[in-house]
């Protein structure tokens, strides 16, 4: 994970080719962290899942390819290439791949 100052730009290529959808697997690369935000990618195969869980930061969720069942606060929702979430800080959520997905996260500190 590396940590770059706000103030630095950082441009990130061929992260398709780099982070690819692997099967039976879940994969991640952080892209950024600094004190005000971080960027992961993520890939998942058809099946794959994260439990509920939490952040303190404020998320927004893009997914970039393929299907996923997103779950925030309890209530699902089937989300598709394209399609954004914006999560509070400490909103519970949880999700399935419904195929092989890719999804970018930004956490923004809400302190900064």
């Amino acid at each position: 994970m590396s940590k770059h100052t706000v103030q630095e730009s950082v441009v990130s290529l061929g992260l398709n080719e780099e982070l690819p959808i692997v099967e039976g697997s879940t994969t991640s690369r952080t892209l950024l962290d600094n004190p005000l935000l971080r960027v992961v990618m993520f890939t998942f195969d058809t099946g794959q899942l994260l439990t509920t869980h939490s952040s303190p930061r404020a998320v927004v969720v893009t997914i970039l390819e393929g299907q996923m069942e997103f779950v925030l606060d309890g209530e699902p929702h089937l989300m598709d290439a394209g399609d954004v979430l914006y999560m509070a800080p400490d909103a519970p959520h949880a999700l399935t791949a419904k195929s092989p997905c890719r999804m970018q996260l930004v956490m923004v500190d809400p302190q900064q």
